[in-house]
């Protein structure tokens, strides 16, 4: 959406994916410029957004949200806290199995060294990933359920992940493969909603599996782009002529044998 407005941020798919993928110690951070029309140029040092949001869900949210306020057609007459127009799919990219490691007694003796590393796993990563992501999953089911339009957000995560199964960096076709048939499986999985008292998911009652609220949320959005192109000048002066053509191939038909 903010490209239309500056070319600068215009840029190549390339550089978005090596640099959305540029997780601080896994792979290195990424440098590339961007030059709009009239040769200005704008240079990007980046890394992984997920250190600063690491469930994405809330940024979308506000960007659609800032389009609201600034009246762009698209989305009039949608006011900005009308969530039951609001159409959320959250899909994480997985999760370990919350097996409670740590504990504070345990957490009260670690210096710098037992922070970042301990038992094989990074215990001060593991906090802040987790917990920005589940607080951002939380606000969200809170937020929906308390503006009556739950089943406008539907959140899809696995968080049952164990050995490599969880590893960022372990990018062999047996674990690649691995992870497809994880994700087929989680299709399957009935849909879940975050139970407000415990912070755990919970399966919601009559409310099918992840791949039928996915058939769902397609049929909503699917008649939604059909409201829309109605609604658009160019598609209405398509559709006139089309009509038009039409009716000259009718006339056609009828005079010509």
């Amino acid at each position: 959406m903010q490209v239309k407005g500056s070319s600068c941020l215009d840029a190549q798919l390339s550089d978005i994916c090596i640099s959305t993928s540029a997780a601080p110690t896994y792979l290195p951070a990424h440098y590339f410029k961007t030059q709009d029309n009239k040769g200005n140029v704008r240079e990007y040092n980046l890394i992984d957004g997920g250190v600063a949001a690491n469930n994405p869900t809330l940024v979308a949210i506000s960007e659609v949200t800032k389009q609201v306020i600034e009246n762009n057609p698209d989305f009039f007459p949608i006011k900005p806290m009308d969530y039951a127009r609001y159409l959320v799919i959250s899909i994480g990219t997985g999760a370990a199995k919350i097996e409670q490691k740590y504990n504070g007694k345990m957490a009260a003796k670690w210096g710098v060294l037992g922070w970042l590393i301990h038992g094989g796993s990074t215990p001060l990563v593991d906090v802040f990933t987790q917990s920005s992501g589940d607080m951002v999953d939380f606000h969200n089911s809170v937020v929906f359920q308390a503006l009556h339009s739950e089943e406008n957000y539907l959140r899809i995560q696995e968080d049952t992940l164990t050995g490599t199964e969880a590893s960022v960096d372990v990018a062999t076709k047996a674990n690649l493969e691995k992870l497809v048939k994880i994700g087929e499986n989680l299709l399957k999985k009935p849909v879940s909603r975050v139970n407000l008292e415990t912070g755990l998911h919970k399966p919601v009652e009559n409310a099918g599996t992840n791949e039928d609220a996915l058939k769902r949320f397609a049929r909503l959005l699917c008649n939604e782009r059909r409201l829309r192109e109605l609604r658009s000048p160019l598609t209405s002066k398509a559709l006139t002529n089309k009509a038009q053509a039409s009716s000259l191939n009718v006339v056609h038909h009828i005079v010509i044998p």
